[in-house]
Order: C-alpha cells, then structure tokens, then sequence
C-alpha cells in the first residue's frame, strides 16, 4: 500500500504494509546512508548488509547538539553530497536526530524514515517536526520539514519490550482522547496482549493514528492553530520526562492525567472523564501517578517553546473527542499541578 500526501515544506509517501527488505526498490543504496538505532542495529544485523549505515545512540541525553555535530562529521568523512538521502531507522529519538541532520548539513539534503516502534510509527516519524534538545529543553532546537517518504514493516514490533509497546500506547491513547471515541471504546475493550497478538488489528490501529495527525498537519503544518492540540500531556510530560529521565510516553501519560485534573477546573471536564482516562492508561501499563516537585517543573516550563508573553498554551479536555486550546498563566498551572499532587492523582 502506497500514498503521497503534499504538504508545504514537501511531499511524503506512505510505504506500508513491506518488509524492510523491499525498501532496496524505492531507494538507491549506494546514494543512501542509514542513521540506525544502536539496538536495532544489533538485533536486525542481516538486514543492513549492503548499506552505509552510522550506528546511532538512542539515548535522551544524546538526542543533542553535540550529536549533531558528531553525525555530521561521519557524513563527511563518508563523503555525503547533496545527492545524498538519509533514512532514519528506529524510534523517535533517531528519527528527530535524521531529519534535523538532513535539513542542516549542506543546506538540506533529502531523507526518509524507517520508524521500528509503536511510538514512531503513530506520532513520532509523522508530521515533519524534527529537533534536539538544548539543556532541560526538549526540542528547543528545530526545524519543520518533511521526509520524503515514511517505510512501514510492523516486522520490527516483535522485538519491542514491554515498556515500549506501553510508551506508544501513550500516543495512540491521546489521539483517541483528542478526536475519536470510537477509538477511545475500541481501546478499553482490548488490550496491548490483543494488539500484539492480532496483526490486521495492530496495522489498522496504526493507520488510523497515522490519518489522525497527518488530517491536523495538513491543516496546520506550522502549529499556529489546530496542530497545538497534538500537544495534549506533553506540556507537563516533557518537564517530567526531562527532570525524572521517564520514558517519553510514560511521561505523556502523567501529563495527560495531569491535563485532564486542570480541565476539571478550566473547562468544567467531569471529573468521571479524568478517571476513565487514568483506568485506560493504566490498563495498557502506564502510569498515572509520580512524585515530582512542583518548583522544579514549573522553572522548566518557564523556558517552554509553547509559553508567550500571556502564558502558556495548553491543551486541556472537554470531553472524550473534544479538546481545546487555552492559554494558562503560571498560577493557574502551578494549581493544577498542586491539585494533581495532592489528591494522589485520585
């Protein structure tokens, strides 16, 4: 199965439902270098055989300017021209890592992605936001330009551990809170045990997160308006996944619970919502709940790429499918966050 969808800084094509292996007819190696997750790299040997590849460590702390400059110079000494495309093979740390490589060395060159866990192939590899981060900062540091094309092979998954099948759930979860009960009723019928187990399940799961984000870039590639609701659970989640070194999604997680306490007050959210969201998420192994200091998170948000002069924008819930953007000061976010610590989460 294969689509082309245009948007302003390019065109990207969908290759799904393939193995890995048949990737050779839409690119040419010997104009290719893959940037490969350390980890996949070992676990997937065979299947980089024939290709220049730059071993990549899929570490938070490395997702980083230094880093940058470290593939850069690999590139160089590699002998990469403008001729040359990059592909990106692994989660979402090397693919922010390839596409920002790719929009900076020589001016730009062209360059794809090969996203191996849940969390890149729902959200992360999707929408053409590539970054590093800059201190406590995640993502200070970035650029809005799509790949040329997106390469699913869902093969990858098997070898996922517990914690990441978790950490994408995240994703997939707040696309259902965002836009789609149906989805959301799906999801607390099922488990990750039944997507694991079921492929034509899983693949559809995966295709429809797909449509979600790229239905709000197309509307908003340049996060001016709609594309900030994609950003539901991260504004909280990113200061915690920095300060306390948590997994992205599970991180997300917290923030989105964190979210849903401050729509009780903001927008008037029933506070049965809040709870149904918290017993999904914790159904598919994520955490509801970490203790965190409140001082701490907020100087981190202080320096958020959301916050503008009035405050910062936040994405809080109305109800299942129904969020809105709201502008929140830092009292207001201090209180959510007090309240959220206070009550245990509920």
């Amino acid at each position: 199965m294969q689509y082309s969808l245009t948007f302003p800084s390019g065109t990207v094509k969908y290759i799904l439902h393939l193995r890995f292996a048949e990737m050779k007819q839409f690119i040419e190696p010997e104009h290719s270098i893959l940037l490969v997750d350390c980890k996949v790299a070992e676990l997937y040997a065979d299947s980089f055989k024939g290709y220049r590849t730059i071993l990549v460590e899929a570490d938070e702390h490395r997702k980083s300017w230094e880093q940058v400059e470290n593939i850069c110079e690999q590139l160089l000494s590699m002998g990469a021209d403008r001729g040359t495309t990059l592909i990106g093979v692994g989660g979402g740390i090397v693919t922010d890592l390839t596409g920002f490589v790719a929009s900076v060395y020589m001016r730009g060159v062209a360059f794809g992605f090969v996203p191996t866990t849940l969390l890149g192939m729902c959200d992360a590899a999707i929408g053409g936001k590539n970054g590093v981060n800059l201190g406590l900062q995640k993502n200070l540091l970035g650029i809005i330009r799509q790949p040329s094309f997106i390469f699913y092979d869902a093969a990858f998954l098997k070898t996922l551990s517990a914690t990441e099948w978790s950490n994408g759930f995240a994703e997939v979860i707040k696309y259902a809170c965002l836009f789609d009960i149906a989805l959301f009723d799906e999801l607390e019928k099922n488990s990750v045990e039944y997507y694991q187990n079921n492929d034509e399940a899983l693949q559809l799961l995966i295709e429809r997160c797909v449509d979600h984000k790229n239905n709000v870039v197309l509307a908003d590639e340049q996060e001016s308006g709609k594309r900030k609701l994609l950003n539901f659970g991260h504004t909280a989640g990113h200061a915690i996944e920095t300060l306390y070194e948590m997994p992205h999604g599970f991180a997300v997680s917290v923030g989105m619970v964190i979210a849903c306490k401050i729509s009780e007050k903001e927008t008037k959210l029933n506070a049965e919502v809040t709870d149904r969201v918290k017993k999904l998420l914790e159904q598919y192994g994520l955490p509801t709940s970490a203790e965190m200091e409140t001082k701490k998170v907020m100087e981190v948000l202080a320096m958020d790429k959301k916050k503008n002069s009035e405050g910062i924008s936040y994405i809080l819930l109305k109800n299942i499918g129904e969020a809105e953007i709201k502008t929140l000061s830092p009292d207001q976010i201090r209180n959510g966050l007090e309240t959220y610590s206070h009550a245990g989460s509920r």
